[in-house]
This record gives C-alpha cells, sequence and structure tokens, in this order.
C-alpha cells in the first residue's frame, strides 16, 4: 500500500533555507513530494541543503543564491527557480537576522538591516513570486513571523517592528491575492532553538543583567504553559500544511507555534 504524498509535484522557492528553520522546511517539503528552490545568500549551506534533500526523499532541489534585500536578485533568482521547475505554487519568506539593543543604543544601520531582510525582504519575494501565481490562478504565501508579531520584548525595537510589519503586508496581500486563488498566512513560532536564538542568550543576559539560565527560564520561556522551546519540526509541520491548503478558507491568519506564550 503506498501513502499519497501531501505536497507531490509541488513547487516551493523557500529563503534562508541554507541553514536552521529554513533547511528544516525545505526537507519536510521535500519528504511530502515537493520540489524546493533553496535560496540563501549562503551557497555552501544552500547546496548542503540540497545535497540532504537529493539523498533522502522523493522530492528534488536545486540552489540559488538571493539576497532578499536586492531586487534584482529576488528577481533573478525567482525566474529561474520557475523556468528550471517550470511552475511556482508556494513561496516561504523565511530569511531573517537578530540583532539586539536597548533603543538608546541601537545604531540606526542595524535597524534598518533588520527591518530591511525580514519586512523588504518579505515584500520583495511576494512581489516576484505572485507575479507567476496570480496567472496560474493559485498560490500559498507563507511568512515567516513570530510570537513577537503580537507580542513585545525588550531590546527587540527593530525585529518586532519588523515582525508586526510582516503580519500587516500578509494581511493586505490576504485581500489582493483572494480574486487570484493566492493565500497569505503567518507562521508566528515562539524561541525556536537554533544558532540564531543561541546567540542571543549571552546577548540579552548581557544587557538585561541576568545571567544566561534566567534568559532562557524566565525571558524566553517564562510564558509558555511547559517551559519547552519551539522545535523546528514543528514550524516545518505547519509550513507543509499552510502549503497544501488550497482554499481561501484558510488566509490572512497567524499560526502561533509557541507552546501557549501567547493565545489568540
Amino acid at each position: 500500500m503506498t501513502t499519497s504524498l501531501k505536497l507531490e509535484d509541488h513547487v516551493s522557492l523557500i529563503t534562508g533555507a541554507g541553514s536552521g528553520i529554513g533547511r528544516e522546511i525545505a526537507c519536510a517539503m521535500a519528504r511530502e513530494g515537493a520540489k524546493i528552490a533553496v535560496c540563501d545568500i549562503d551557497m555552501d549551506g544552500a547546496n548542503e541543503t540540497v545535497a540532504t534533500i537529493q539523498s533522502g526523499g522523493p522530492g528534488d532541489a536545486k540552489a540559488f543564491r538571493m539576497d532578499v534585500t536586492s531586487e534584482d536578485e529576488v528577481n533573478s533568482a525567482t525566474d529561474a527557480a520557475v523556468e528550471h521547475f517550470g511552475r511556482l505554487d508556494s513561496l516561504v519568506s523565511n530569511a531573517g537576522v537578530q540583532i539586539v539593543h536597548a533603543i538608546e543604543n541601537f545604531p540606526v544601520e542595524q535597524f534598518r538591516k533588520v527591518v530591511d531582510i525580514h519586512l523588504t525582504g518579505a515584500f520583495l519575494t511576494t512581489k516576484a513570486a505572485v507575479k507567476h501565481m496570480y496567472p496560474a490562478g493559485s498560490g500559498s504565501l507563507i511568512y515567516m513571523g513570530s510570537v513577537h508579531s503580537h507580542e513585545a520584548s525588550p531590546l527587540k525595537s527593530a525585529y518586532v517592528s519588523a515582525k508586526h510589519g510582516i503580519l500587516g503586508l500578509a494581511r493586505v496581500i490576504a485581500k489582493e491575492g483572494a480574486k487570484h486563488g493566492v493565500r497569505s498566512n503567518v507562521i508566528c513560532p515562539g524561541f525556536v532553538k537554533t544558532p540564531l536564538v543561541e546567540k542571543q542568550i549571552p546577548e540579552q543576559a548581557r544587557d538585561l543583567g541576568i545571567s544566561e539560565e534566567e534568559v532562557v527560564n524566565k525571558v524566553m520561556l517564562g510564558n509558555t504553559v511547559d517551559q519547552e522551546f519551539t522545535t523546528v519540526q514543528d514550524v516545518a509541520d505547519v509550513a507543509v500544511f499552510l502549503a497544501g491548503f488550497d482554499s481561501n478558507a484558510l488566509t490572512g491568519q497567524s499560526m502561533l507555534i509557541s507552546h501557549g506564550w501567547v493565545m489568540k
């Protein structure tokens, strides 16, 4: 007895797919039969993701260099992916960076960097993707938000601003895209123990004047129901679900994957 694949013949473009959450989403979609455009500025990481996919499942993958803050690179990589795979069914706008400072010490160029990668990157990749999705009459736009799309935390003015902005962008696109059969949703994880989060632990301990253990147990996990980190697999499972959900019944929504940290 063969089990049908959830994303057979599906083509997804995933940014920041050379490591962390993006890689896990790419691999999870590929295991369900999807073809993956693995996009990153780190081509070594992107090629590692491709090799992992090609060695372990029914899906296929190809790496594309993409700086999500460059409109030219976003457009050229998206067009190249569509030319290679023949279509584009979903976009996962995942590329991100984290920089933390108190507002009075936040260098403006670092603030702009965070917002540009997260929010401008989401805008540019959306703009490039819908040029292919709208004529096809179908598509799923999946944005990597955060609990910080809804809640604020000290030291994260840039990140929280960007993640709130992504939620607004996704809801606008849900309204604009509906007549073209294109859905738009935001995955909002709690803290996922990736290198990006691990880097924050000593930084927040330093800036808040507390121990690293207190950062984890009080700042990061203190409001969860079980003091557990969200896993990359948790996030990837939701991405697979959203990619395969093909009606406007689910659009313009934020999916909170946070061990009950935020309930909406």
